[in-house]
């Protein structure tokens, strides 16, 4: 990991860029912690550059309760290298939802599985990078992102302590087994009037996750409108498992 450039935000938290071997990525750590600060990885949907002004929010918000943020471009997203047989496959999905038809199951695994096998193993590098900084604690969380990755890094990655995973995206059936293996704390986001989620596999999925100790947090609106009394109850659940 190289650090390429670092700057101090309007309310104290350092803002640094890194790159992991071809990696683009950022961390947030809190201006003023006295003391190693819990790590939150930051999933998105991919595009760093437009996605920033929501990340950064959600960094400023986590640092403000004493937790550092870390994110990571998707493969195949922002500037990194495209692959022909993702976008052929974001296409058919896009033309499938703009049909209102129904999402065939062998789309969905065409275009999230290699995605999923892809950057899980990325993430876990880029955990291997940040976790010895000095400045960073050895408690880990997982918020946001696309949904399928949160649940193979609950299975996979034993340092990630406590999870919330946005209901946003789709999940391919054989991730169903991932998920009844889940044993960590969950907390998931579901917008009901999502236009492109599937609400039902969305439920089925939250009964299917293994962990006794998962939350289901359900908001009218669409995609993009979760409340934002949502983050503070985010710090919440991130305070009791990481703090």
């Amino acid at each position: 990991m190289r650090f390429t450039s670092e700057q101090r935000l309007d309310d104290g938290v350092l803002e640094r860029r890194f790159t992991l071997g071809e990696i683009p990525g950022i961390l947030w750590t809190p201006g003023s912690a006295s003391a190693p600060a819990p790590l939150i990885l930051v999933g998105h949907p991919g595009g760093l550059h437009q996605m920033y002004p929501r990340l950064v929010a959600r960094a400023r918000h986590a640092a403000a309760e004493g937790f550092a943020s870390a994110t990571i471009e998707l493969p195949w997203s922002g500037d990194r290298p495209r692959s022909a047989a993702a976008e052929e496959a974001r296409a058919d999905l896009r033309r499938a939802l703009q049909a209102g038809e129904p999402v065939d199951g062998g789309i969905v695994d065409r275009l999230v599985l290699p995605l999923v096998e892809t950057a899980v193993p990325e993430w876990r590098d880029t955990l291997d990078a940040l976790l010895p900084l000095p400045e960073i604690g050895d408690r880990v969380g997982y918020a946001g992102g696309v949904i399928a990755i949160g649940i193979r890094l609950a299975v996979v990655e034993p340092r990630i302590s406590a999870a919330l995973l946005f209901a946003g995206s789709f999940v391919p059936r054989i991730l169903f087994e991932d998920a009844r293996q889940v044993t960590i704390p969950l907390q998931v986001l579901l917008q009901w009037d999502d236009e492109g989620n599937d609400r039902q596999m969305a439920l089925d999925l939250f009964d299917a996750f293994g962990t006794t100790e998962k939350t289901l947090h359900a908001n009218t609106g669409g995609h993009t409108g979760v409340p934002q009394f949502e983050g503070d109850a985010g710090s919440r659940f991130f305070a009791r498992h990481l703090t």
